[in-house]
């Protein structure tokens, strides 16, 4: 008895094993089960009919209407598609269908019973009888559609495997979502929009594509429930940051998944839902992306030779991605790493095969070899992104910031002068700011070379005819970029943690990669010549509550699954960040997002030149000490912090 009941029990979780097994009913099976259904509803109406006139049914005749019935509703079935939705995903849309397929049938029944009602004795019965079986038919279909959805809900295949349609909801009801919905409708993607999710009032319980609209705070929650929905899909371009805490807050709690779009961009106005993904920690704290002036910058590019330096890097690559779409005449990627440059070029040769491109295996640092780029090619614009950039490691190496930062960016900017350039976009940070490490220091002093240097062709005007716009763009952390602390906390939460930050009331500002490189564009195309454009960037974000949303993104629980472990401020760190010096003021432009910070300017670039030389010959001799004492004396404002220079802050104050 015991082994029978163990073999049944055996039986029974392989039978319920293989029906989870099947990812959906075949559209085949459900048009015969669909077929059957609605032959079994006429039979009962039919039977009610003439048992109500007290007539015997005469088998001939039966047969014959039975037949022209599911002739007519499988024409009616195969016209609108009814059988094609997915049962457990059974919509509004998918209900319309029945409905439409089961009354037309109806209607076709009662036109060809009017013209043929001679052969029949009792034609209200028959009228009856058809309200009868157009009532049941509808009432069979949706309960089988619905006993599906339970089945499956009991066998807990609310959660299907890749090769099944993911029902979504889609977050607002903007033309860019509207847009992603009715092709996902369309498309063989793994994701099914079940409906919307507006903040709109007015637009809660419309129809949109045949989809209901929700809110946020009732109707949707039946779905969620239910587990009829497993993910909100949302266009991040779209929401601002507080908008964003909201969803993840509202996703968490219903135990969603997040989704979203890439970015459409000005130059492509279509979503691609290929490339739908799970949402990261950049989608939420990145804000809409600022407007620029698309046609004038796409004026300005087209058909010229634009150069970029460090080409292949987070910030390089993006700039040459967005520069591609503006036709230009050729692009010179220039890079000293070796392997993502050859990465780079792959990508290009697949996303933009119609581009006119150059790769260059160089080094801003040697004057020579860029000089033969210069005279070569003969660039109009070009944007300067080379840089070393880690703070520790720089504070570790100043020669070597020095060698690049300063050095490379005097080279570049005498070049783009001495082959008359149209315009040079250097690339600075918000760390030039009152700098307390070397990093900082040595791109303040690349960017009062490139003004002083401006400064200086605008005095001369008349030597220099029509001199270079020298412009400058200060950013934030870069959100994504290689080295920032998002991929680091990725790599540690993947690992099981610990997650590390160095200070538990550090903040810094933060900036997607295409927010940073539209503003490279947009100050290319706005700036006059000697400005540094500053971001409004918004609030800071405390990184210890980015490391909590990332892992809380991941499906864990910060402090409980992942430890978040405070180790100290590094060499140079400090606990926050400034786009602007306290005696520094801003302007409006055009753009309330961009403005331009008015600083200290009064550098000669005669006397700046032989300072450099000083320093520069310092680093080639790699003598630390002496290299950090000359960029303290070039910058007063620059005070090491956590660092083995404090001391020479006393040196040079005293001196």
């Amino acid at each position: 008895m015991i082994r029978m009941k163990r073999k049944l029990g055996q039986v029974l979780v392989s039978v319920i094993n293989k029906l989870r097994s099947i990812s959906y009913l075949p559209a085949w099976a459900v048009f015969i089960i669909d077929i059957f259904l609605s032959g079994f509803a006429f039979t009962i109406s039919y039977l009610i009919c003439y048992q109500m006139g007290n007539h015997i049914v005469l088998t001939v005749p039966f047969l014959l209407k039975l037949l022209l019935n599911t002739v007519i509703i499988a024409f009616f079935f195969l016209l609108f598609r009814s059988y094609r939705g997915v049962l457990r995903y059974f919509s509004i849309t998918d209900g319309r269908s029945i409905f439409m397929s089961v009354l037309s049938t109806a209607v076709t029944m009662v036109v060809l019973n009017f013209f043929t009602q001679h052969l029949l004795q009792y034609t209200i019965l028959v009228y009856f009888g058809f309200v009868i079986n157009f009532g049941l038919t509808l009432l069979f279909l949706y309960l089988f559609r619905t006993m599906i959805q339970v089945i499956y809900h009991l066998l807990g295949n609310g959660s299907p495997p890749a090769n099944r349609k993911i029902p979504i909801l889609i977050f607002d009801i903007s033309s860019t979502m509207i847009s992603t919905a009715e092709m996902l409708k369309k498309s063989s993607t793994h994701y099914i929009p079940v409906g919307f999710i507006s903040s709109d009032k007015k637009a809660v319980d419309k129809l949109i594509l045949g989809l209901p609209v929700f809110s946020m705070s009732d109707k949707d929650s039946v779905l969620i429930k239910n587990k009829l929905v497993q993910a909100l899909l949302i266009n991040p371009a779209e929401q601002d940051i507080h908008e964003k805490e909201t969803i993840a807050g509202y996703c968490e709690k219903n135990r969603l998944k997040i989704l979203s779009i890439p970015a459409v961009s000005d130059y492509q106005k279509r979503p691609s839902i290929d490339k739908i993904r799970n949402i990261q920690i950049e989608d939420l704290l990145g804000r809409t992306p600022i407007s620029i002036a698309i046609e004038e910058i796409g004026e300005n590019l087209r058909n010229k030779c634009v150069m970029v330096t460090g080409a292949a890097g987070s910030i390089g690559s993006e700039i040459v991605h967005q520069i591609a779409c503006f036709q230009p005449g050729l692009v010179l990627l220039c890079d000293i790493a070796e392997t993502p440059l050859h990465a780079l070029q792959l990508e290009i040769q697949e996303k933009f095969p119609e581009l006119h491109y150059m790769p260059l295996l160089c080094d801003v640092r040697n004057r020579a070899r860029m000089e033969q780029i210069f005279k070569v090619f003969r660039p109009s614009h070009v944007y300067h992104a080379a840089a070393y950039k880690h703070v520790p490691l720089m504070e570790s190496h100043p020669c070597e910031s020095i060698h690049t930062n300063v050095s490379g960016t005097k080279n570049i900017a005498d070049l783009s002068v001495k082959y008359r350039a149209e315009v040079l976009v250097m690339i600075s940070t918000d760390k030039a700011v009152n700098p307390t490490n070397v990093m900082g220091a040595s791109k303040r002093i690349a960017e009062i070379y490139v003004q002083s240097l401006y400064k200086y062709l605008k005095a001369n005007e008349e030597k220099y005819k029509n001199p270079i716009r020298i412009i400058t763009t200060r950013f934030g952390n870069v959100l994504g970029s290689n080295g920032s602390v998002i991929p680091l906390f990725k790599e540690q939460i993947e690992k099981g943690g610990p997650v590390t930050v160095t200070h538990p009331d550090i903040i810094r500002y933060f900036m997607t990669i295409p927010e940073a490189c539209r503003l490279v564009l947009e100050a290319a195309n706005m700036g006059k010549g000697g400005e540094i454009f500053v971001f409004d960037m918004g609030e800071p974000v405390k990184i210890v509550d980015l490391a909590e949303k990332m892992i809380r993104l991941s499906g864990l629980k910060p402090y409980e699954d992942i430890p978040i472990v405070f180790t100290g401020l590094r060499p140079g760190e400090k606990l926050y960040e400034e786009l602007l010096a306290d005696e520094e003021i801003t302007q409006k432009t055009y753009n309330k997002n961009i403005m331009i910070g008015t600083v200290r300017d009064d550098y000669e670039y005669e006397e700046l030149k032989s300072r450099l030389a000083e320093l520069c010959e310092a680093a080639v001799n790699h003598v630390d000490k002496e290299v950090v004492r000359i960029m303290k004396e070039i910058i007063p404002e620059y005070i090491s912090a956590n660092s083995i220079y404090e001391l020479l802050d006393e040196e040079v104050f005293a001196n």
